[in-house]
């Protein structure tokens, strides 16, 4: 792609619709209990569960949903599912209290609170067969039993389709020539209003077009309902809008970067850089017909319709083909038992300032956290709901160690060189404050001998049991880049994947250079077999109010977001299936309950 036709693209939002509208995958909530209080005199408890979601950014809980009542007893197995989106790439708190339910109130206050858990989905997912049972507690001094939630993707969120159109006799738009046809497609949403969720690319100086065939998941065309209306537009493409100027570009190219109203953006910005032939609507049920008379489609121009009498139409466009493909998924390797292995190194040079003064980046302010520990909290506390362990390597590079004083770009935080793994993201947390107290910040600024590190480990590895993610945070500029760069390409035909978070005012434009989006990274010749390296400056997502919990919250959602497609990427290249599931849990026998 060229570099005008990015900055065109950048002008409206560098927005990339197939990567920013795909709506979440959806996973089945089930829950049951085991051993719950009893609270009725004369007959055992009523109870029923009822799950809290928190938002973003804040602390309020809010009520999702209710299960059903189930009539005296103490094991409930709850048959009304919750049904929730899943983003991995952020931390999604729930909340399960289970009450007996003594009248018909819907008011809560009105019956008896036998108990809560709290957990993430990524908890649920991340546990294994995606089975998490917890000791419920709320209720000082008193043991309330277990909860059991599990997670069952659902299967619409699975479903990919390859489809193939052909245009016959569109409008003519070019003066001195035929038109330049391309296809848009959108999803309608539940307010009525449209979200882009394709383009086809552009097929040169004819009437009669024939597309190249594309994939979509069927959430991104209809968000799993195959009746919602699906829009699609006929352009021809003009010079001028040079977004379009390969007929191969498709916008998947662009980088992940959405923001609020850039759909509606991105289609005026269509609709005033190439000339409108004309549109019609369908469903994903119609297309499922496959090639038939009902996928013949008129495409008709609302204006021209309205001011010729005799307008027939601008054209028609058909369906060729419709192949439905089940995709294997990112939860099918968790359930299957994948782990996921993080490991931090964080940057010890001495651009960061003392330490001990308040402007250093590094400075530990009993107020709040400094941008290292933000970054390493945000990111470490969602990867650890898919480490069973929650053992993490922590590393620094760019100090001077004790007693001698010698330089290292690959310590252990907790001063075991044999043996850096601490217990959990507060483990890591701690090693990081205490290593501040006893090496001295030096320099340069080298990331190869870290990211070998972690290579080393994940070359042990190839048989997709485990995969690993590698977070540097650092204030500056790259002092290795040759031997960096080429890390990363030899790293890149491994299970791993690399975030690079930066803090500080520093110019990172090295590191753009090594996120790989815009071109891939290559090292003497060689090139990054896929891209494993997400970088991007904590500047761009400090909340402007101070809330360092949303600052958070921005920033892991925008560096995990790649992780899923990243990790599938190294398992279909290799050609790795996931473990089958462990065998469904069946609890002990116990009294069949009636179910209301």
């Amino acid at each position: 792609m060229n570099s005008s036709s990015f900055l065109n693209m950048a002008a409206i939002g560098d927005f990339d619709p197939l990567s920013a509208t795909i709506p979440a995958t959806k996973v089945e909530i089930t829950v049951s209990c085991r051993n719950l209080l009893d609270r009725d005199t004369f007959s055992k408890s009523d109870p029923i569960c009822v799950l809290y979601t928190q938002g973003i950014g804040n602390k309020e809980w809010r009520e999702f949903g209710r299960t059903e009542v189930i009539d005296n007893t103490l094991n409930p197995e709850f048959v009304r599912k919750f049904i929730l989106d899943y983003f991995f790439e952020e931390r999604q708190n729930l909340r399960f209290d289970l009450y007996d339910v003594d009248s018909k109130s819907t008011n809560l206050s009105k019956h008896d609170f036998l108990g809560q858990a709290y957990c993430t989905l990524g908890e649920i997912v991340g546990s294994l067969g995606s089975r998490l049972e917890k000791p419920l507690g709320g209720i000082p001094g008193k043991k309330c039993g277990t909860i059991i939630v599990k997670a069952e993707e659902l299967s619409n969120c699975r479903e990919s389709v390859m489809m193939q159109f052909c245009g016959n006799k569109l409008d003519k738009k070019d003066f001195f020539g035929k038109s330049d046809p391309f296809l848009v497609f959108y999803r309608s949403n539940e307010d009525g209003t449209f979200t882009i969720c394709h383009k086809t690319e552009v097929v040169k100086n004819t009437l009669n077009p024939v597309w190249q065939a594309f994939k979509i998941p069927v959430r991104a065309l209809c968000n799993g309902d195959y009746d919602r209306t699906i829009k699609i537009e006929v352009y021809d493409w003009d010079r001028d809008g040079s977004i379009f100027t390969d007929a191969k570009d498709t916008l998947q190219q662009f980088k992940r970067r959405a923001t609020v109203g850039s759909a509606k953006r991105y289609q005026e910005y269509i609709r005033s850089n190439h000339d409108f032939i004309g549109e019609f609507s369908t469903s994903y049920r119609e297309l499922s017909r496959g090639q038939s008379q009902f996928n013949v489609y008129e495409v008709i121009n609302p204006k021209k319709k309205g001011k010729k009498k005799k307008y027939l139409n601008s054209g028609t466009v058909t369906l060729l083909s419709f192949l439905v493909d089940i995709e294997v998924t990112f939860l099918d390797y968790i359930k299957g038992g994948t782990q996921i292995n993080f490991t931090v190194a964080i940057d010890f040079t001495a651009s960061n300032g003392n330490p001990a003064q308040p402007t250093s980046l590094h400075y530990m302010s009993p107020y709040q956290l400094n941008a290292y520990a933000m970054a390493l909290k945000a990111v470490g506390e969602i990867i650890q709901d898919y480490d069973s362990d929650k053992m993490f390597p922590a590393l620094g590079f760019g100090a001077k160690l004790p007693p001698d004083g010698r330089v290292s770009h690959e310590f252990a935080l907790n001063g075991n060189p044999q043996n850096p793994y601490c217990n959990g993201i507060d483990g890591v947390m701690e090693a990081y404050y205490q290593s501040l107290k006893s090496v001295q910040l030096y320099g340069p600024t080298n990331f190869s001998p870290v990211i070998n590190h972690v290579a080393r480990y994940a070359a042990s590895v190839k048989d997709g049991s485990q995969y690993f993610i590698l977070l540097i945070i650092t204030d500056g500029v790259i002092s290795d880049m040759a031997q960096t760069k080429e890390s990363i390409v030899n790293a890149s035909c491994l299970p791993m994947s690399i975030i690079i978070v930066g803090v500080g005012p520093a110019e990172f434009d090295a590191m753009v250079e090594l996120d790989g989006d815009e071109v891939r990274i290559s090292s003497r010749g060689r090139y990054a077999e896929r891209d494993i390296v997400q970088f991007v400056p904590f500047r761009d997502y400090i909340d402007r109010t101070g809330n360092h919990i949303l600052s958070m919250a921005r920033l892991a959602k925008d560096v995990l977001a790649e992780i899923p497609d990243q990790f599938l990427s190294y398992m279909r290249t290799r050609g790795i299936k996931p473990s089958p599931a462990p065998p469904p849990y069946t609890p002990p026998g116990h009294p069949l309950q009636t179910q209301i």
